[in-house]
């Protein structure tokens, strides 16, 4: 096998459109619950969202433009009728309504009633024609040195991805270095405290949520773009919870955490998809009579082990504070 191909493909899927996505949705999701301590799981229906916000836009005679604005609004305006009647609730009660929440728009976005909206099981296509047309780079020429190349199209979708989660980064920065993202910290570390100096821990909590939900959203409208392509079976609950182990690999509560999250999680499961096709194209595996689908399960097997292992030595994640965590569970 190729090892160093096999590496370079990790890498070059952590750095693409993809990885700066799921980077941009953490950066939301740890100002949730990292920040704010609101367990959040349904965070997958904030960027379908954004995406179908923007898709939908387009599909009935409105600008890419306006789309993304309407995407982004429509995350932030989820986040405040999710937020009004659940951030009341204690954790495990807010989970189970999130993940719910999740769920049901997605059912509904693929039903036969909604299909002239959403497109149904198939989803809206070639929606996006008018942000390819900014893409200053040849769409099929190739960019790049070594192993580190991408085509035209791709690259100009990266540099945007990535230029958005600086933005995300940069707001996250200022909003917890301000009087509001302290007070969200001390709503993490004990509500009752919060409110007994007169804070207004539900208002705290619902714009946490509705922040969170729009740099979501964003996301969101970044996978659409990028895919040409909105469906409902691409904001299954798994993302969700992939973007979890994200936050908590980079370390939640923390600037960066999320984006290093995003950039490990990217290559270690790009990294075995691609060591694992390599091994059956080689013939290694035929002895266990494995087939594509075994080779899938055993590449989620392998970046679970990894995760595991990475945790089991940096519990707090790679820039978290184990003594805030400390904190946090006393």
């Amino acid at each position: 096998m190729n090892w160093a191909d096999i590496f370079f493909d990790g890498v070059l899927a952590a750095l693409g459109p993809v990885g700066a996505a799921y980077a941009l949705s953490a950066i939301g999701l740890n100002l949730q619950f990292g920040y704010t301590g609101l367990l959040n799981f349904g965070h997958v229906a904030f960027m379908m969202a954004g995406a179908y916000g923007t898709a939908i836009t387009v599909e009935f005679g409105g600008s890419l433009w306006l789309g993304v604005v309407i995407g982004v609004l429509a995350g932030a305006f989820l986040g405040l009728l999710l937020g009004i009647p659940t951030v009341r609730l204690r954790a495990d009660y807010l989970a189970i309504v999130t993940i719910s929440i999740g769920e049901i728009m997605r059912l509904v976005a693929r039903s036969g009633f909604a299909e002239p909206l959403t497109g149904g099981v198939f989803g809206i296509q070639a929606f996006a024609n008018d942000f390819f047309a900014l893409n200053p780079f040849s769409p099929g020429a190739r960019y790049g040195w070594g192993q580190f190349v991408f085509q035209g199209r791709a690259l100009f979708v990266t540099l945007v991805g990535w230029s958005l989660v600086a933005l995300g980064l940069l707001l996250t920065w200022k909003l917890v270095r301000s009087p509001w993202g302290r007070v969200i910290r001390a709503v993490r570390e004990d509500e009752d405290a919060a409110r007994s100096l007169g804070k207004n821990v539900f208002l705290y909590k619902l714009q946490a949520l509705m922040v969170g939900g729009s740099l979501g959203a964003m996301a969101g409208v970044l996978l659409a773009i990028e895919q040409q392509n909105v469906t409902p079976n691409s904001f299954e609950p798994k993302v969700t919870f992939f973007l979890y182990v994200i936050v908590i690999v980079g370390g939640a509560g923390t600037i960066v955490g999320p984006v290093v999250g995003a950039l490990i999680f990217q290559f270690l499961f790009f990294f075995f998809d691609s060591l694992m096709l390599s091994a059956q194209g080689q013939g290694y595996l035929d002895w266990a009579g494995f087939d594509a689908t075994d080779a899938a399960q055993v590449k989620l097997v392998l970046v679970g082990l990894g995760l595991m292992t990475l945790m089991a030595f940096r519990p707090q994640g790679i820039f978290g504070n184990k003594e805030e965590m400390l904190i946090g569970d006393t």
